[in-house]
């Protein structure tokens, strides 16, 4: 059963889309199977690991975040690896981040060790099943967003290197998921130290993040905090996602504690 949150934001995820791509989005959003692996994940990531929300209201906030940096670098005039290589269309590129973004951690459901390959291999043939839904009898172009959607997957953990512009924006939607809500489950149920808590404490300092258009570069990415300890999510998680991503070259980073001066790290 989906939360209210998670559906205003498929809502809000819907009107950032239009064409093949909002069909693929309505289809991923109501299929069983998929909301089964994000459920699982959560279940895995939060309770019996004791890390952070990595379930359906992550998956949903990735792909929302990807979408508006798809939409800024549109407007911007940057084009998408596979316009640029003539494989596939601007629609095919956002459908291939959409699928990414939304079944980039279902591997967590069987555990955290590598779990972008897990994904890879549970999302293969969802992957397949929803592009034959959607765009049945163009098997050429399932096959390029098939490539590009797991390629972000495989991807987002920084530790395989990635070359598409679509697998940039992956990693930095991804990494743009580290505001307070997403660790205040974890933080009720584990009240006991443990290894790793600075990602839950640190995440919990984290007020506000925005996606905007950028006055000298076309991505514009501010992160508000009421505790400097949330400078660790800015440092340690998303500057190196972003260090490793194809669109560094678009962003530029702010982060401060609210009521203090703005850093600037991009």
């Amino acid at each position: 059963m989906k939360s209210p949150f998670e559906q205003n934001l498929e809502q809000e995820l819907f009107s950032l889309l239009d064409g093949k791509a909002l069909e693929v989005a309505r289809y991923i959003t109501s299929d069983e199977e998929i909301h089964g692996w994000q459920e699982l994940a959560n279940a895995v990531s939060i309770r019996r690991l004791g890390y952070n929300d990595h379930g359906p209201v992550h998956m949903r906030k990735v792909a929302i975040n990807a979408m508006k940096m798809f939409n800024i670098l549109r407007e911007s005039g940057i084009q998408t690896s596979m316009v640029k290589e003539d494989t596939g269309s601007e629609e095919d590129s956002r459908i291939a981040v959409l699928l990414s973004a939304f079944l980039h951690d279902i591997g967590m459901s069987v555990g955290r060790p590598n779990h972008e390959m897990s994904s890879f291999i549970l999302a293969d043939r969802i992957i397949d099943r929803t592009l034959d839904s959607v765009l049945k009898g163009h098997l050429s172009r399932q096959l390029a967003i098939k490539s590009v959607a797991l390629e972000g997957i495989m991807g987002h953990m920084t530790n395989h290197a990635i070359s598409s512009i679509e697998a940039g924006m992956i990693l930095v939607a991804d990494g743009c998921d580290m505001e307070k809500g997403r660790s205040r489950i974890p933080m009720l149920i584990n009240q006991e130290s443990r290894v790793g808590d600075i990602h839950k404490y640190s995440s919990s300092a984290v007020e506000k993040v925005s996606i905007e258009k950028g006055q000298e570069k076309p991505i514009r990415i501010a992160v508000e905090m009421t505790a400097s300890v949330g400078f660790f999510q800015v440092e340690e998680v998303l500057i190196g996602k972003i260090t490793a991503s194809t669109i560094k070259q678009y962003i530029e980073l702010y982060a401060n504690v609210i009521g203090r001066d703005v850093k600037r790290y991009l």
